[in-house]
């Protein structure tokens, strides 16, 4: 299908959503890629994963953008080459990006109750008593939130080695299931962010920028 949808945030930056139900052929048609783009595809052994690639493609062209105009750095993270900044995501049917001339992250994370069981990974003492109390609903949503806003301001990181459960944490005394703040704290580095979330039904996603 075209566009799903498209948030123009406060003029700091633009998010764009495919929701995927093509098959890989009509995902590819019209769109070139560059040869190191085709390898990668090619190399992907799952169909899920080559249509998101795809899908990110689509919503490239959609802002103005081809294959040509993307590349990533030695960490791997996105660029583009008019000077832009873009953060990229892609989870089973949707597909994402935000670009804005600021440093961006996003996510986007299917709903399922299989978070609970890890969260302990990725969550803090005080995080995980506050999804712990909840129903079990509302536990997957909030818990899957936490890990979506942690991922989001994890790509804006350029520090390898950052913890979920260390060093990122979601600030619980401003929290809502709409937005809110985010703290990365791992030596010298002491950064808060501010997340912003959209709920996709079945899916979360959250778009993150810093203060």
């Amino acid at each position: 299908m075209p566009l799903f949808k498209k948030i123009n945030h406060q003029d700091r930056a633009t998010v764009f959503v495919w929701k995927i139900e093509e098959e890989l052929k009509e995902l590819s048609e019209y769109t070139v890629l560059r040869d190191v783009s085709a390898k990668r595809l090619n190399n992907m052994k799952s169909k899920i994963h080559q249509k998101g690639f795809m899908s990110i493609r689509q919503l490239l062209i959609l802002a103005g953008y081809t294959d040509n105009d993307l590349f990533y750095n030695g960490d791997g993270k996105p660029h583009l080459t008019d000077g832009k900044c873009i953060s990229i995501t892609h989870s089973f049917e949707y597909a994402a990006i935000v670009i804005s001339e600021e440093n961006v992250g996003i996510d986007i994370e299917k709903k399922r109750e299989k978070i609970i069981r890890i969260a302990d990974k990725f969550c803090n003492d005080k995080e995980l008593l506050y999804v712990n109390s909840q129903e079990i609903e509302k536990r997957v949503e909030n818990t899957t939130l936490i890990w979506c806003a942690k991922e989001s301001v994890f790509k804006m990181c350029n520090t390898r080695g950052l913890s979920f459960k260390d060093h990122i944490y979601v600030d619980l005394d401003r929290y809502n299931n709409k937005e809110g703040e985010a703290i990365v704290s791992r030596g010298s580095l002491q950064k808060r962010f501010e997340y912003f979330s959209c709920d996709l039904g079945s899916f979360m996603m959250t778009y993150s920028f810093a203060k």
